[in-house]
């Protein structure tokens, strides 16, 4: 094994254990999600108007766990869908305002989380710059 091998396996370690430490806001409306709802909310915010279809293909996650998560959504007044225009059978995701405001509390909760342990914007930048494109690239990649 490379060096880069083990530095690369614990990048995804540490992403990991970050991510679990990055907790929702009790004040989220009407009340708690899961972080499975949360990645469900995140990726409708980023894709506003996505196909049902496209949003559980790039989340991989069977339509049947998917349209769970996202009718479980819909109750909680978070996301709304709408018909295809293009497709009669298909369906589109919006968020809704709620999902919205959830959104920046979500946003100010983890700003605050992160606030003062790296100062340095150019080091927040590339950070930010490399997990997108960890990300982007982990997106396209076919999962088995």
């Amino acid at each position: 094994m490379r060096n880069e091998d083990g530095n690369l396996s614990e990048l995804a370690d540490l992403i990991h254990g970050v991510s679990r430490q990055l907790r929702p806001p009790a004040d989220l409306q009407p009340g708690p999600c899961t972080p499975m709802e949360i990645t469900v909310m995140r990726y409708v915010h980023r894709n506003p108007g996505t196909s049902a279809r496209n949003a559980a293909d790039a989340l991989f996650l069977p339509s049947s766990n998917f349209s769970r998560i996202v009718r479980g959504l819909e109750e909680k007044g978070l996301v709304r869908r709408a018909d295809d225009a293009q497709d009669g059978r298909g369906v589109r995701l919006h968020p809704t305002a709620l999902a919205d405001e959830n959104q920046k509390r979500l946003s100010d909760a983890w700003q605050g989380a992160l606030q003062g342990i790296i100062e340095d914007p150019q080091t927040i930048a590339l950070v930010n710059a490399t997990l997108r494109r960890i990300e982007t690239a982990l997106n396209k990649t076919p999962r088995s």
